[in-house]
């Protein structure tokens, strides 16, 4: 796992809680990369209607869960047998929310797969394919960029994926919008199109969890909370 200068974690003298934290790092990456997969995968199976992807997606969530539940008895242990302070309890609690924020986007690609065997058995929706892919492909950016601002304690990086969710959220507004006055304009596919939004819907949430993950990142790296705060305290405390 890369480490930068910032990096502090790792440095005790019990080498047996070094290689702890370390494994707690490693799990969560691990975790973070099997659900950037299914995000991918699911977004490639419902825009070419590949029901058996979509299965796959489906299927695989199940995995995710399990490495959820392995990562949140990990972390209480290390709490147990080494009773962390300061930095370590930080990212040993951290690590314990950004697991639930990491399972609840595998939920969400559960969800795009779903939809996407609907629309493969119903027919595909006439409209929100291109919007679907341009989102899609901005929030498994910040997913990957919050992990890479994890894997490097890089509070920088943290704050650009806390500004990218608002983009993110007038992308989504904007596809809703034009699909709305699609099915105005043609009630035959409502149903289709109402899919289609659930499937924006999904897409914008992961764009709140990897906001999440960042917040998280910077209250490992400089001690504060900037959760609920204006994005100028934000910027204040990352020293921007």
């Amino acid at each position: 796992m890369p480490n930068s200068k910032d990096d502090v974690y790792g440095d005790h003298i019990s080498a047996r809680f070094n290689d702890e934290l370390t494994e707690l790092k490693t799990q969560f990456l691990n975790m973070g990369g099997m659900v950037e997969s299914q995000v991918e995968r699911s977004i490639e199976a419902l825009t070419n209607n590949d029901s058996q992807l979509a299965e796959d997606v489906r299927q695989n969530d199940k995995a995710v869960d399990r490495m959820e539940m392995d990562l949140d008895e990990e972390a209480i242990l290390v709490i147990a047998r080494r009773q962390p302070a300061a930095r370590d309890l930080r990212l040993v609690i951290s690590v314990i929310k950004m697991v639930a924020d990491l399972e609840r986007v595998g939920d969400e690609a559960k969800k795009i797969a779903q939809m996407a065997i609907k629309l493969s058995e119903e027919g595909q929706a006439p409209r929100g394919y291109v919007e679907i892919r341009h989102i899609g492909k901005h929030v498994l950016s910040m997913l990957h960029d919050a992990l890479d601002a994890f894997a490097r304690l890089d509070s920088d990086q943290a704050l650009r994926v806390m500004k990218e969710d608002k983009q993110v959220d007038e992308e989504y507004q904007a596809a809703a919008r034009a699909l709305l006055t699609f099915m105005m304009e043609d009630a035959r596919n409502i149903t289709r199109c109402m899919m289609v939004m659930w499937v924006l819907r999904a897409l914008e949430r992961i764009g709140d969890h990897a906001c999440n993950i960042a917040e998280h990142v910077i209250f490992m790296a400089k001690g504060e909370d900037v959760r609920h705060s204006p994005m100028e305290e934000a910027e204040r405390v990352v020293g921007r």
